[in-house]
């Protein structure tokens, strides 16, 4: 069993000053129970499993008792929310409890999400309902599976305390680890109300913690600078790359480490329609699926502004110059990797564009076409060309594609094999993902007490690039009412 003393914790934010945050006590939650414990994380981590879990851990991540050396906080920040400057942003229903060092010596905060009113809450109440939570547990831990960067997360609890929302409906509470909690919307926050010297100490404090070879460089913040726009083109390819949208790329959701953060009306697409909105609020589609790569340049736009008493202008250009190159080398080299191209040819381009025309234009499910593309070693090319209104025009792109891909050479310099291509392409386009419809279908079922979908679709999701024969099901097209779900930010 272990034991809240034996974890290696610290409080290394709430030793930063007073304005970068909040001391909050958490509002604890009625009759609140564990419904999903990360068990492979929270080995990491240094927990045990649930079932060893003593009293007082139970207690200090689910708000019920502040327990040493825990300094509970709701960190301050602001953003650009739409466009738009708000100054008033917060942690507004979550609390970071400090900092666990992990097994292999990684620093994550813990976080708690759901745990009641805090000085940024504005109209809010400073809770989380079971559906947003069970969202956010299920695409995390999906998004971990998929090898990009994310916060994860560690626990769920349910609690008897009703949160009124379109309904009244359970309190929940996310237990969250993650590298950093840090924003771009901290430094928007330091620069607009003029505070330099904590706007300073924020990127002196990025720079220790995160990348601490930078302070050797000969312009530290300029250097920074460049590793949070190089994370954030990654981040971005790869979201592209694997068909998600974010739904609400505010400045304040934006984390300077490039790790997808802030679940909340997010999906992945069925269908490939690359003005895919999946945010009902999103009525202009600022945060379309095709808009991400320019907002995520737009939300750097405004970090560097925020950044612009530490570095000079022409460094913070240079740097934002160099995110559309980074972006289109991550992106090509994901989209390469995902149909088994190693080298380049003067081809690609065309090929690459005819097919996302050819997806666009049939309303092909877009992960279920790199799924049997990577199958064509195993399956009749019929499989592919099925997935198509137009069989024609699809099964002349298919025999282009064969003929570019039989061009492909391996290490050793020999022609690659069907079979080998495919080995690869299969550990990178996955066959299961988390579609709107099969988190509906946890959550109506959580709703009803059975939190055995929730806990049955981690374990599924965690390992998404696997023959998983039993669960084949959940490869399937959605039904047609699952298809483009549009999410609220409550949701």
């Amino acid at each position: 069993m272990s034991s809240w003393t034996s974890l290696r914790l610290s409080t290394r934010f709430a030793s930063l000053p007073s304005a970068f945050y909040s001391q909050v006590s958490p509002t604890p939650l009625e009759n609140s129970r564990f419904i999903a414990w990360n068990e492979p994380l929270a080995l990491q981590l240094g927990f045990a499993p649930e079932a060893h879990l003593d009293a007082e851990i139970k207690q200090a991540l689910s708000g019920d008792a502040i327990v040493s050396p825990c300094q509970p906080l709701a960190m301050k920040y602001a953003g650009h929310q739409f466009g738009v400057y708000n100054p008033d942003l917060g942690d507004g229903r979550g609390l970071l409890l400090g900092e666990i060092t992990a097994q292999n010596g990684e620093v994550f905060d813990l976080h708690i999400k759901g745990a009641g009113l805090t000085p940024y809450s504005r109209m809010g109440d400073g809770r989380a309902v079971l559906r947003s939570t069970i969202r956010e547990y299920l695409c995390s831990e999906a998004m971990s599976g998929l090898g990009i960067a994310t916060t994860r997360a560690l626990g769920m609890l349910v609690s008897d305390t009703p949160v009124y929302r379109e309904k009244t409906e359970p309190g929940a509470l996310l237990i969250r680890a993650a590298t950093s909690h840090i924003r771009f919307g901290h430094f928007e926050h330091f620069f607009y109300t003029n505070q330099i010297d904590h706007l300073t100490l924020l990127a002196d404090k990025v720079i220790e913690w995160y990348w601490p070879e930078l302070s050797n460089q000969a312009k530290p913040y300029v250097a920074m600078f460049e590793r949070i726009v190089d994370n954030t083109a990654l981040m971005i390819a790869k979201w592209q790359a694997y068909g998600f949208a974010h739904g609400v790329m505010n400045t304040d959701n934006m984390s300077v480490l490039g790790q997808t953060f802030d679940y909340g009306p997010f999906a992945f697409l069925d269908d490939y329609e690359p003005s895919f909105i999946c945010n009902h609020s999103d009525y202009q589609g600022r945060y379309a699926f095709d808009q991400q790569p320019r907002v995520a340049l737009w939300n750097l736009s405004a970090l560097a502004h925020a950044l612009s008493p530490l570095i000079e202008h022409q460094d913070l250009e240079q740097a934002l110059a160099n995110y559309e190159t980074l972006l289109g080398r991550y992106y090509s080299a994901q989209m390469r990797s995902k149909l088994g191209l190693v080298s380049a040819a003067p081809q690609d381009s065309e090929l690459f564009d005819d097919m996302f025309t050819l997806l666009a234009d049939n309303h092909t499910d877009y992960t279920r076409f790199f799924r049997a593309l990577s199958s064509v070693d195993q399956d009749d090319t019929q499989a592919v060309i099925d997935l198509f209104i137009d069989r024609d025009r699809a099964r002349a792109w298919l025999e282009r594609y064969l003929a570019r891909a039989a061009l492909e050479l391996n290490g050793a310099g020999e022609l690659l094999s069907d079979e080998q291509r495919c080995l690869a392409m299969r550990k990178v386009n996955p066959k299961y993902i988390l579609r709107n419809y099969l988190a509906q279908i946890a959550i109506d079922k959580a709703e009803q007490g059975d939190y055995s979908e929730v806990q049955h679709l981690a374990a599924l999701l965690a390992n998404p690039y696997d023959e998983q024969p039993s669960h084949d099901v959940y490869a399937n097209l959605p039904p047609s009412w699952g298809k483009k779900m549009e999410i609220s930010c409550s949701s």
